[in-house]
């Protein structure tokens, strides 16, 4: 009985080690978001935890991080830098038909700001 009882409490102690084990990354690596490091300039719009940066191309970057030094420059153009990254969110559609659509959301993580202008153009 012993002889059958050891190797069966091994490979339970061994399946149990196993699934311990982090697994490998799934998915497709194009959903993960890219980050790039970057310097923006914009006009910067928004309140406290809500801030965004428009550039003159009309693309907008959601600003993430400490944002306590950005409540004095709203609308005001200033020169954001920080890490950029895109992702991609399922957004409802309220058309009826149930169907959903893919967006993509452009973050900066703050790091830096600087005042360029009073204004924004």
């Amino acid at each position: 009985m012993t002889k059958i009882l050891t190797p069966a409490f091994t490979l339970l102690i061994l399946a149990v080690w196993l699934q311990s084990q982090n697994p490998p990354p799934t998915g497709n690596p194009s959903d993960r978001p890219i980050e790039h490091a970057s310097t923006l300039q914009g006009c910067l719009e928004g309140s406290t935890g809500n801030f965004t940066l428009t550039n003159k191309s009309g693309a907008t970057y959601q600003i993430r991080g400490d944002a306590s030094k950005l409540g004095e420059h709203v609308n005001h153009e200033v020169q954001i830098t920080g890490t950029t990254s895109t992702s991609t969110w399922e957004a409802d559609q309220d058309s009826g038909n149930g169907s959903t659509n893919s967006a993509q959301h452009q973050i900066i993580q703050l790091q830096d700001v600087k005042q360029v202008s009073n204004t924004c153009e």
